[in-house]
């Protein structure tokens, strides 16, 4: 899940989350889209004492990012609460945050 705060100098600042129920069975999370041009190792998401993986990123407004979540280096997970999702190439779906203030 994520959270959008819209800031005063024009940008949205976004903290995802990942989901309980997939975090338990998680030693690695890595927030993989394309504001990072889909890399693997880039942005890997904080484990928290209580078991929660978070991360926040700073995005540009009036944009619609694609993501996934990769967890210990294989599984790909989306965010089931993502604004929309949108087919892939690999037979799956890939959550998309809408940065667009109406949205």
């Amino acid at each position: 899940m994520f959270t959008k705060r819209f800031l005063k100098n024009g940008q949205v600042k976004v903290t995802f989350e990942l989901p309980d129920a997939i975090a338990a069975e998680a030693e690695t999370v890595f927030l993989v889209g394309d504001f990072n041009d889909w890399s693997e190792t880039a942005t890997p998401m904080t484990k928290f004492k209580n078991g929660k993986f978070k991360i926040d990123l700073k995005l540009e407004p009036n944009q619609q990012y694609e993501f996934r979540y990769l967890v210990n280096g294989d599984q790909w997970h989306n965010d089931w609460d993502a604004d929309r999702y949108t087919a892939n190439p690999f037979s799956g779906d890939n959550s998309v945050l809408s940065t667009h203030a109406d949205d």
